[in-house]
């Protein structure tokens, strides 16, 4: 019932930044927790980060901490991920999801009910 679609992904060279943004419709994700994954070539999709509805909870995996950066605007139904000092193993398809049952600290794939198509994020080294 929530329609997410994720934008901002590119090319970019190792070191450089890029914000990711997903947009919310269809019914309003209020009190929605919001994460972000990742699906590298070949591999499976994992976690990357995850904010509370207030915004005021985040929770990010251990190779993106210090770099990136989740966020949320809920009066544009919008989540963003900012992603600094990328590296080539950052390069992914970059997917937002939404859950009303998975705590932030939940890294499960299986804890997401609604997801966006995915952006493509790649870095050159």
């Amino acid at each position: 019932q929530v329609h997410l679609v994720e934008s901002g992904g590119g090319l970019v060279q190792a070191g450089a930044s890029l914000r990711l943004s997903c947009a919310a419709s269809g019914r309003t994700f209020i009190g929605y927790l919001m994460g972000w994954f990742r699906q590298p070539p070949g591999k499976e999709r994992e976690f990357v980060a995850a904010i509370s509805w207030s915004g005021g909870n985040t929770y990010y995996a251990d190779s993106v901490k210090g770099r990136f950066t989740i966020s949320r605007d809920n009066t544009k139904d919008t989540v963003y991920l900012q992603m600094n000092s990328l590296k080539p193993e950052d390069m992914a398809v970059y997917w937002c999801a939404a859950s009303q049952r998975a705590g932030v600290g939940d890294p499960k794939v299986s804890g997401y009910d609604y997801w966006g198509h995915g952006t493509q994020v790649t870095v050159s080294s």
